[in-house]
């Protein structure tokens, strides 16, 4: 876990200190998580992760500027999606009870189809978000989110349908 963590360091440095042009910036995230990224894969720097390899990318997805990936429980983040500025993917939890607190609860995050996360919301371990469905702008989502809705708030909770 350390290696795979200081090699994220190392590339997620290289990523935020230079400018480099998009199939460049596609090699670097493919080397990131240990894959190839799709076509039409764009990310704005600054990036930041604390592992990397556990992060699945589809097809036309972009991540807007200084968003922060904790991988380690996993992300996959599916075709069309678009990840706004500042978001916060978390798929680790601590223990509740005190005496067991250093213990890591990880949990997978799904981001479905042409989904939207707006700036700066953030997503909480376990949580699946539907095919099509808007993340407002702020929100922190705790609990899965259905298909084609908008939710917003702290927690967020269902708005509107789309």
């Amino acid at each position: 876990m350390r290696h795979f963590s200081r090699e994220a360091q190392k590339i997620t440095m290289e990523i935020n200190t230079r400018y480099h042009e998009p199939d460049e910036m596609a090699e670097l995230f493919s080397k990131l998580i240990g894959k190839s990224v799709p076509e039409g894969f764009g990310l704005f720097p600054p990036f930041y992760t604390d592992f990397g390899k556990n992060i699945t990318v589809g097809k036309n997805v972009f991540i807007n500027s200084d968003c922060k990936f904790q991988d380690q429980g996993g992300i996959f983040i599916d075709d069309g999606a678009l990840i706004g500025h500042g978001v916060v993917l978390a798929t680790l939890n601590h223990d509740l009870e005190p005496s067991k607190r250093p213990m890591l609860h990880p949990a997978p995050i799904h981001i479905g189809k042409n989904v939207w996360i707006g700036a700066n919301a953030t997503i909480l371990p376990g949580v699946t978000i539907g095919d099509n469905a808007v993340v407002a702008a702020g929100a922190v989502v705790n609990h899965n989110v259905p298909a084609n809705v908008v939710v917003g708030g702290v927690p967020a909770k269902i708005i509107k349908e789309v």
